[in-house]
């Protein structure tokens, strides 16, 4: 394109293009046609302002402005008011850098969500792309191994098991085959990172992932990607073929003596497929159903050989870390929780997006500073974080800094960064019963802790609800919460009471008969 082009940015995320940004695309085109207008349409991804979404940025002698949330009857009146040069109308948030809501943030990992064309690498690499992945090559696998190590990189995907001690059992273990398999399979409620990064940002997991390869001595790859996810399915998959043409990829990584490969599975539509012994039972093609522990998959994992397995941003995260240091990153954070984590504000939430901080912050903050209080304007009265499976906060720990043993400490957990708001209208009877509901549909049936277990609470929620002996029944709710997270089989089964508990706990009131 000529450099006197202005450079227009319209969002091609799934929830952009949901709330109309594909209309809205070509409604400006059209506009700038018939104005004869000298723009060059950018189809960028989100940068987590959901509430602002489809947002167009356009970009003036070097710094973008905002507009949003723009619909295709708004197209008419920007052109009128100049936004091409940045001049204000109504819609007008000024330079995107300095909205509140991002200059707030310490973008590392999600850097370049909404900034570059996805599928560009001259983008990627214009943006510090591919810096880590030419340090690593320079590497021995046990120095990209210590880097991560030295950084305290936990896993972001829920259980946060430090990621250097996995890859170094990994690169220790006897095996002529490796594997590094990413965790795709985003299924909790109130997530959509990993989403916004394969679709807005899909070269930093690619090169992460390479990185991982390099480092343990594995040399095939595989992502494993949630089927509800068909756009970033797509993406992933252009990507990785740029990558590979462009030397990133194959059997000489950079023109040096390592290769890796990597490539595109489709899940199974499971939420018992993000734990990741199912996921690998289902990237072999078995029904996905949990496997007895030991051995760990960095043993004996996929197709019975030695497998890093990490989610989305665990492994987003490493590009940075090979790419400035691992003191850079262990910078950020507090205690043993270091980095920065990647909080999705969902819910009865007024400003809902993807919010990435140091760890350290309050949940407080989060929610009344970047979340803006609920869209309702009602009083907060739950939180919950981490998934289904994660606790339900009270007002009276909103206090407490985001930091996986600070959570722990309250009897919640901060897991993929899932954050759920409700309202004081929230029956949090109901919300203890749709856990267990939830862990009945979703059992693999592998052990009876959770396979009856789930449905015995279900059902004792109702007695409990109907009025039928309340006390003895609250009891053995609680004596049956107990038996399922000790004998559960994997967190499925051992983390639905914890909802539960949390009600029982904190709104016991709404455990009564309903009239």
């Amino acid at each position: 394109m000529a450099s006197n082009l202005i450079k227009v940015f319209v969002p091609s995320d799934t929830t952009a293009r949901s709330l109309g940004a594909d209309a809205v695309a070509a409604a400006i085109e059209a506009a700038a046609a018939e104005r004869a207008a000298a723009v060059e349409i950018v189809r960028n991804g989100s940068r987590g302002l959901y509430w602002l979404e489809p947002m167009v940025e356009v970009d003036v002698d070097g710094v973008r402005h905002a507009y949003g949330p723009v619909s295709p009857n708004d197209v008419g009146s920007l052109f009128d008011a100049a936004f091409l040069d940045g001049k204000p109308h109504e819609l007008a948030l000024g330079a995107t850098e300095q909205i509140p809501f991002l200059s707030r943030q310490d973008r590392l990992t999600c850097a370049r969500l909404g900034v570059i064309d996805p599928l560009s690498i001259d983008d990627y690499r214009a943006h510090d792309g591919y810096q880590g992945l030419s340090r690593a090559v320079e590497l021995s696998g046990r120095e990209i191994v210590d880097a991560v190590t030295e950084s305290g990189l936990r896993g972001r995907g829920g259980a946060a098991f430090p990621t250097g001690i996995k890859w170094n059992t990994v690169l220790g273990a006897a095996g002529d085959q490796k594997y590094v398999v990413c965790n795709a399979d985003e299924g909790d409620s109130g997530t959509f990172v990993d989403r916004m990064i394969m679709e807005s940002d899909p070269y930093v997991l690619i090169e992460g992932m390479t990185i991982a390869g390099l480092a343990v001595g594995a040399t095939q790859g595989y992502v494993y990607i949630r089927a509800e996810y068909p756009q970033a399915i797509k993406t992933m998959r252009q990507a990785i073929e740029h990558a590979r043409s462009a030397g990133f990829l194959g059997e000489k990584i950079l023109g040096g003596k390592r290769g890796f490969e990597l490539e595109v599975r489709e899940a199974a539509g499971a939420y018992i497929c993000g734990e990741e012994t199912s996921l690998l039972e289902s990237l072999e093609g078995k029904r996905g159903m949990v496997r007895y522990r030991p051995p760990l998959p960095a043993i004996k994992g996929l197709f019975g050989a030695p497998t890093v397995v990490n989610n989305v941003v665990s492994l987003s995260s490493v590009p940075i870390i090979l790419a400035k240091g691992a003191s850079f990153y262990k910078d950020f954070g507090v205690g043993r929780s270091r980095g920065t984590l990647t909080v999705q504000l969902a819910g009865n939430i007024k400003q809902g997006g993807l919010v990435e901080i140091a760890f350290g912050h309050s949940l407080r903050e989060l929610l009344e500073d970047f979340g803006g209080g609920t869209a309702t304007g009602r009083p907060m009265r739950a939180v919950q974080s981490g998934g289904p499976l994660g606790a339900y906060v009270h007002p009276s720990q909103f206090d407490t800094a985001l930091d996986y043993e600070a959570f722990a400490g309250i009897g919640a957990m901060v897991g993929h960064g899932g954050i759920v708001v409700f309202d004081d209208t929230v029956d949090m009877a109901q919300q203890a019963r749709f856990a267990m509901e939830f862990c009945a549909l979703e059992s693999c049936g592998k052990c009876t802790p959770c396979r009856i277990g789930a449905v015995r609470g279900v059902e004792v929620i109702d007695k409990i609800t109907n009025g039928e002996n309340a006390d003895d029944n609250l009891a053995l709710l609680r004596d049956l919460c107990d038996t399922m997270v000790s004998g559960s089989l994997c967190a499925l089964g051992g983390m639905a009471p914890f909802p539960v508990l949390s009600v029982m706990n904190h709104y016991s009131e709404d455990l009564k008969a309903r009239n």
